[in-house]
């Protein structure tokens, strides 16, 4: 086994295990959101979310990191990421009350195509005209599922949408900390920025004590879903190269649909199908050329 950090290695089935984790975790978060949404004020939930990714990830980082889990060298960057992560959470959960669960999830699939347009800017990288031509066909299939029109717009989708947008700033400035920063550094602290952020806002929401037992749970865990969620994902990187990794994210789409028609009997229509296939095939080639120019691009050993 070759060692390619001190924080991981190369173990695909250790990395793919990793991955296909957060195609249910994810699920479980915005579905628990989504049940809560119909009887909770949505500030109240966001409090709780980050309240519960906050406490279990002190739980589990205090006792090995002490007090380095607070310890930034770029301060001023996980503050925005903090704030970008609380902005495409809240904007995610919001559309979650409005549209289904597969559909917002479909949607969603458009951050790795921003990412792909804004690291041009914002990272300095080359794109060339395949990949720009894939980012294209990627915001057609989301076009097609969220279907605008004149009579009725779908405002579910376009916060979902407008997630996927923060959500891809997010990615990109945390390739940038990622260098400089421990991963537990950076969990901390996104949960820290948007508790403090949602405790700001909680006072101008009204507070609902839960009523029986399972939304007592379901009020504990939301947190926990969306830290192991995010943990797992940072993991599967450690173990695994992001041509094995990246695709299975879409694993999510089945989870979401699982848990979207057990829960809440919604099941995408074939415009969402159409849509999420045009997406994730403009995502799968993205990263494919990305790999690609990247062994064209290294060295070749002498023979």
């Amino acid at each position: 086994m070759s060692q390619r950090s001190s924080f991981g290695g190369d173990a695909p089935l250790r990395a793919m295990f990793y991955m296909s984790l957060t195609g249910l975790l994810f699920p479980l978060l915005n579905a628990s959101v989504k049940y809560l949404g119909g009887r909770y004020p949505i500030l109240e939930i966001f409090w709780a979310r980050y309240a519960g990714h906050v406490v279990f990830c002190l739980i589990a980082l205090l006792p090995r990191h002490g007090l380095s889990v607070f310890a930034s060298r770029r301060p001023g960057m996980q503050a925005w990421r903090s704030l970008l992560l609380f902005g495409a959470s809240a904007f995610y959960f919001l559309g979650v009350q409005i549209i289904p669960l597969p559909t917002a999830a479909a949607i969603s699939f458009v951050g790795p195509i921003i990412v792909t347009a804004l690291s041009v800017p914002m990272l300095g990288e080359r794109v060339g005209p395949r990949r720009w031509t894939a980012v294209v066909v990627g915001f057609v299939g989301a076009v097609i599922i969220i279907r605008p029109d004149a009579s009725a717009i779908q405002w579910g989708a376009v916060l979902v949408l407008l997630d996927a947008l923060l959500y891809a700033v997010y990615q990109i400035l945390a390739r940038k900390v990622g260098s400089v920063d421990p991963a537990a550094v950076s969990i901390t602290l996104a949960g820290i920025g948007g508790f403090l952020i949602s405790s700001l806002l909680l006072p101008f929401s009204p507070i609902v004590m839960p009523t029986d037992t399972l939304d007592w749970l379901v009020f504990a865990l939301v947190g926990l879903w969306g830290l192991l969620g995010h943990l797992f994902v940072i993991k599967a990187y450690q173990w695994g190269s992001a041509s094995l990794v990246a695709p299975l994210c879409y694993v999510e789409l089945i989870g979401a649909t699982l848990l979207g028609y057990i829960l809440f009997a919604d099941l995408p229509d074939r415009f969402v199908w159409l849509g999420a296939a045009i997406i994730i095939g403009s995502g799968l080639y993205i990263i494919y050329r990305e790999q690609s120019l990247r062994r064209m691009a290294a060295p070749r050993p002498d023979h």
